[in-house]
């Protein structure tokens, strides 16, 4: 009697010239069952062998210019711009998230730390939203214990982008305590609200400075991080199960009972 096959979902990591946790991604994401990562050379221009795309931290390059405004104009960002936009599930850690606010696809910027240096410690972060395709089976207010390393990571965003991520809830993470309060002593880079994650109005795209790929393995004191791609493997389980893309389980539930409700009635 034959075995089953048993598919196995497929991770892009995107590698740029002077990416150095590309491989920190890899290993975090082939240690979990069911998932394989691949390396993408930024130089490619299609991802349409992959479920998911991953934009890892380090230097991407031209980053003394700004950082990501040069990484955003390789070859392979034309490929994750059109499959963020097609509902694919992406996500940026650290320059990958520098990465998304310069091409567009997430809003605000990154800009230098206000201690004006490096700072790399193990922050934790609260979860505010627990319908995120990132955050299914974290409870809202659960904290996780994520690592940082980073000098321009002081997420800023004027008064009505930052009414509109509150709104729509596209603030995913926020730094906290170890008690859970978003007070300034746990901000380590002064990024405005404690914002330490956000993602798009369709939820399908998720930046965040700390690195959930260096928290997915005990030895390195957390597996915090591995709850993060659990949850979008769920989430593209689910969108196949139901016939639906990801974008549509990916949009706040009362926006989704409206888009049902006038689905019906079309």
């Amino acid at each position: 009697m034959r075995a089953a096959t048993v598919h196995c979902m497929k991770f892009a990591v995107i590698q740029f010239p002077g990416s150095n946790c590309d491989q920190d991604c890899v290993a975090a994401i082939n240690g979990l069952d069911g998932l394989r990562a691949e390396y993408v050379w930024h130089k490619e221009t299609s991802l349409d062998d992959f479920d998911a795309i991953v934009l890892p931290g380090g230097f991407a390059y031209g980053d003394y210019l700004r950082c990501g405004a040069i990484a955003r104009f390789s070859p392979i960002m034309k490929a994750v711009i059109d499959d963020a936009r097609a509902g694919k599930l992406v996500l940026g850690t650290c320059n990958g998230f520098q990465v998304f606010c310069e091409a567009g696809l997430l809003p605000g910027a990154l800009v230098r730390n206000r201690s004006l240096r490096f700072v790399c410690d193990m922050v934790v972060t609260r979860v505010e939203v627990d319908d995120s395709p990132f955050t299914h089976g974290c409870p809202k207010g659960t904290l996780l214990r994520l690592p940082i390393a980073h000098g321009e990571g002081c997420f800023f965003a004027d008064a009505a982008t930052l009414h509109e991520l509150n709104v729509n809830d596209q603030v995913i993470l926020r730094y906290a305590d170890t008690q859970g309060r978003a007070v300034p002593e746990a901000n380590p880079n002064g990024s405005i609200e404690n914002i330490a994650g956000i993602c798009n109005r369709e939820r399908n795209v998720f930046g965040l400075m700390p690195h959930p790929d260096r928290a997915s393995d005990a030895r390195l004191g957390s597996m915090d991080g591995a709850k993060i791609f659990r949850s979008m493997v769920q989430t593209i389980s689910a969108s196949r199960a139901t016939g639906r893309g990801v974008g549509i389980l990916s949009i706040p539930q009362k926006d989704r009972l409206a888009a049902d409700a006038t689905a019906t009635v079309a």
